[in-house]
């Protein structure tokens, strides 16, 4: 048998979650939830494991994340199985399954972990959450208003100020119709979207030199291209009303194509405006055939996905993590004098628990003023010490860490003032 230890690392591009880690994740969850809620969203989840053909069905992904970034196995019956790498073929094939029986509109979001094995970068691991948030069942653009109001929202119940963050959006059909009104073959027209999509990740002559590849060497073609991109004085509906309700951060932005084939119309991207963190923290847009692939007639959907990786690398970028979020959530701990009273502790805090008021102890070995000096680290409210005088007697102290006032009394009467 081999004495070669186990490594204490996680698989690469995953994380470990200590509890000060988690913490802020719950943080980043609650808050997210709490937003889309607040626009009446209800809460959906699904399996991590899909059919593969669900990705690899015509229109539903892009192939680069079909042929390369899969998590892909064959289960023991022989079916091909794929960890979600993203959340919007998932809910489109939930609201195909039961159309006959929803009302419409619908307003879902969930909160999926997903996984992608691509190269790793900041922002960027293999593991990751997402909050997915959808509107199926419309087509008015307000409901792609609604959509960038509520990615706008989240940011600022994170205690994020507009000047931080970009909004950018572009519209599909309206590109389609500009490239055609140069004319662009029609054939073309998604690899140039796929090109676009990296415009901004390199250089210019990189960009021209593939957008001629793609044309077939029509380098007057290119150039008209690029102007029309770069002209930025047209405006849509969506970013007009964006303005009507005060969402002044949005950028009109032609080149913006986001990497999906099932986007058919509005796109959008938000990226955060600090020079150490320029890159994208949310996008999205709207597919209105993607559940058409599951047969029936397609329902219009718009909506956006947002990691937890960027989200935590925006709030750090900015200074926005509360402090303290790695707080107990009891109420009151109970301190056992020295460890002959540890199960004296217990008996008291299970009594007060039994009252429906959250109690931990501390059964540490650490001396009691800094059991005390802990509690109050951790964000209790209160804490009661267990020794012999407590327990011969049973008359205990109750002391409020914030007023310093104390209690005294039995257990009950402790109870009573809590």
């Amino acid at each position: 048998m081999s004495n070669k230890h186990l490594s204490t690392d996680a698989y690469k591009g995953v994380r470990d979650f200590y509890p000060e880690d988690a913490a802020i994740q719950q943080y980043i969850f609650s808050t997210w939830a709490k937003t889309a809620e607040s626009f009446g969203f209800e809460r959906y989840d699904a399996s991590i494991l899909e059919p593969s053909d669900l990705y690899k069905a015509k229109g539903a992904e892009n192939e680069e994340m079909v042929n390369e970034q899969t998590y892909t196995f064959t289960d023991r019956g022989d079916r091909e199985v794929t960890l979600r790498p993203e959340m919007t073929p998932t809910v489109a094939r939930m609201v195909a399954g039961r159309a006959r029986a929803l009302s419409f509109p619908l307003r879902w979001y969930s909160i999926p972990n997903c996984f992608r094995y691509e190269r790793m970068q900041r922002g960027r691991l293999r593991e990751f959450w997402q909050l997915n948030c959808d509107i199926f069942g419309t087509t008015d653009h307000t409901a792609d208003v609604e959509m960038i109001a509520l990615a706008y929202q989240i940011l600022i119940d994170f205690g994020a100020t507009p000047d931080m963050f970009e909004i950018r959006v572009n519209d599909r059909r309206l590109m389609n119709r500009l490239y055609i009104a140069l004319g662009v073959p029609e054939e073309t027209i998604p690899a140039i979207t796929n090109l676009n999509d990296r415009r901004d990740k390199i250089d210019d002559q990189s960009y021209r030199t593939e957008l001629k590849k793609i044309l077939g060497g029509n380098g007057l073609l290119v150039e008209e291209i690029i102007m029309m991109l770069d002209k930025s004085d047209e405006q849509t509906d969506v970013v007009i009303a964006l303005s009507e309700l005060g969402i002044t951060n949005v950028v009109f932005d032609k080149s913006l194509a986001r990497g999906f084939d099932y986007y058919t119309g509005t796109v959008f991207e938000v990226r955060d405006t600090s020079p150490d963190n320029n890159r994208a923290l949310l996008g999205g847009g709207r597919y209105d055939n993607l559940t058409g692939l599951f047969g029936g007639d397609p329902i219009p959907g718009i909506g956006f996905g947002m990691g937890d990786v960027t989200m935590r690398d925006f709030l750090e970028t900015h200074k926005l993590l509360p402090e303290n979020l790695q707080k107990t959530t009891s109420t009151v701990v109970a301190i056992p004098a020295d460890s002959t009273f540890n199960l004296e502790a217990h008996k008291a805090a299970k009594v007060i628990r039994d009252s429906g008021i959250s109690v931990t102890t501390d059964i540490g070995t650490k001396k009691l003023g800094k059991k005390i000096s802990d509690a109050s680290d951790k964000g209790a409210e209160y804490i009661i010490v267990v020794g012999e005088d407590e327990v011969s007697s049973q008359s205990f102290s109750l002391k409020n860490l914030s007023t310093g006032e104390e209690t005294s009394g039995p257990i009950n009467k402790i109870i009573e003032s809590l």
